[in-house]
């Protein structure tokens, strides 16, 4: 391999000090005090007070795989038929997906606190009909309808990516040689766009499993594994168990976007990492 000189060298400090400063020692810290207590001694306690949060990283990884799964169903069609588009239309249906990603998440979250509470505007609706109000904050369904709003946009644009660059030519080919519509699926069209299915599998399971505000507004007493380390963080103090718990977060997530990348094959298009 050639050997870089000292400009090239230069030029890429920045970026391993970046890395240095807000991925490595960050890491670091997170370490430390999960295997330390207040006082700074070495101790395996916080890992061991882990075992009484397994059924919240339980239903974390459950509602996380129920969204990301209702997101790949329903960005697959959508990013097949704005690939097939013309190039106006593609433009359009791509402002009309990232619109909403102009507001801050907050903001998006406390809307949909406002349409689905008891005097919100659903049950407003319904009550012109006669019906009565349902229950919608508190359930797992809002949950999981929020993790769904907040994140499609991160399962539809790999996809699409992906899709855009699928030869028109090669489909023509296909019913040229007796392909039915499903046989394309199966045979091209699924294949070919595999690794932005992963890519957006990854992006939209990763935040979702880490997420914490929108179970907050929209879960009320659910409790997800962020809930769990932002209140023993910002509520107890408690940096140690706090620590404890985002070091088996990451784990999962390492472990998450390892297999991701191993079901990617070879190919990296639409694959981010």
């Amino acid at each position: 391999m050639k050997k870089k000189t000292l400009g090239q060298q230069l030029l890429g400090a920045p970026y391993v000090v970046w890395a240095a400063l807000f991925v490595i020692v960050p890491l670091i810290i997170v370490v430390y005090y999960a295997f330390t207590d207040a006082g700074g001694n070495f101790t395996m306690d916080n890992i061991a007070k882990l075992s009484e949060y397994k059924e919240v990283f339980w239903l974390s990884i459950e509602y996380s795989f129920i969204a990301t799964v209702i997101c790949l169903l329903v960005s697959y069609p959508f990013a097949y038929l704005m690939s097939r588009k013309r190039e106006s239309t593609q433009r359009i249906m791509m402002m009309l997906v990232m619109l909403p990603m102009w507001m801050n998440l907050l903001i998006r979250t406390y809307s949909w606190m406002n349409i689905l509470e008891r005097n919100g505007l659903i049950n407003n609706f319904l009550a012109l009909f006669g019906v009565e109000p349902l229950k919608m904050i508190g359930t797992p369904g809002a949950v999981i309808f929020g993790m769904i709003y907040n994140y499609i946009p991160y399962m539809i644009l790999p996809i699409y990516t992906v899709m855009s660059k699928i030869d028109v030519s090669v489909l023509e080919a296909a019913e040229d040689l007796g392909s039915n519509g499903f046989s394309k699926l199966r045979r091209i069209i699924l294949p070919m766009s595999m690794p932005g299915v992963v890519s957006g599998f990854t992006m939209v399971f990763v935040p979702s499993v880490s997420t914490f505000y929108i179970s907050q507004k929209l879960g009320g007493k659910i409790m997800l594994i962020g809930d769990a380390i932002e209140k023993q963080i910002q509520s107890l103090y408690n940096y140690n168990l706090g620590a404890a718990l985002s070091l088996v977060l990451m784990v999962m997530i390492l472990i998450c976007m390892a297999l991701m990348k191993k079901f990617a094959g070879d190919s990296n298009d639409g694959l981010i990492m």
